[in-house]
Order: structure tokens, then sequence, then C-alpha cells
């Protein structure tokens, strides 16, 4: 796993700032959660058949979320692909995400390679299980990641 560097002092106080920026946001989430969870989707997004639905058809939780950005499909791949805590991060609150160390500002190489089984880390621990990463399923480069 690739080491990441800490935060300097500058960015640990925006990120700081960010938390304190976002925290109303979660206070008040309960009064907005039905549509946070259609966040930027369309009606028929929400109600069409998506990759990876057909698992869980009962599941407890669904959750149709979209954002639309101004860059083909293959420049948006490589930034999926190296997700993860400790890696490249969530490209969001790196305080609470990423262990307060900064997401990545380019395509790191290193973090370019996906495959089925791989497991991608939501935490810092050594040992990967279920509930501390996903495990990859399929993709379709370009298009999808399950």
């Amino acid at each position: 796993m690739p080491t990441t560097a800490r935060p300097t002092p500058p960015e640990l106080l925006a990120e700081i700032l960010d938390v304190a920026h976002d925290l109303p946001a979660f206070l008040t989430a309960p009064l907005y959660r039905r549509w946070h969870l259609r966040w930027g989707a369309t009606p028929a997004a929400v109600a069409s058949s998506l990759p990876g639905d057909e698992f869980l058809p009962h599941a407890q939780f669904r959750a149709t979320r979209a954002i639309t950005i101004d860059a083909p499909p293959d420049a948006v791949w490589p930034w999926l692909v190296q997700v993860g805590c400790l890696r490249a991060g969530y490209y969001s609150n790196d305080l609470l995400d990423n262990l307060g160390h900064p997401s990545a500002t380019t395509v790191v190489p290193s973090l370019q390679h996906l495959e089925v089984g791989q497991w991608v880390p939501m935490s810092p621990s050594r040992v990967p299980s279920d509930r501390t990463t996903f495990k990859v399923h399929s993709f379709h480069v370009n298009k999808w990641l399950l």
C-alpha cells in the first residue's frame, strides 16, 4: 500500500474548516434525507435498474445519487480506480474520510490496476475484511464499478 504524506498545517486547517462547514448539514440531514437519497438523480435514473441491483433485490437501504462531470468517461475512470483510505482518498472531506491525509490531486500510476476480488480500504486496517473494505465484485471500464 503506498504511503501518503501527512497534511501540512495549512492543509489540516483547511480540513478542520471543511468539517466545521459541513457540520450544520450533517446535523440537519434527517430533515432532507428523502431528497438526499436521490440527490442529483433524475426520476428515470431512480426508477431504472443499475449494475448490482440483482444481487440485493430487497435491500433495506436504497439510494441513487448522481453527478454530471464535464469530462469523458476515460478521463474520470482513473480517479475512481484509485479511491480508498490511505490510497488516493475519496476526494471529499479528508479529515473525516482519509484520516487527515490530503486526497490525490493527480492520477497515481501505481494505483491504476483494478481486478475482481481486489480489496479497496475504507479504513487504515492492515487486515482487510468485509467491515473495513469494499471488495471489487465486477466492473466495466469507463462505465461502472461494483
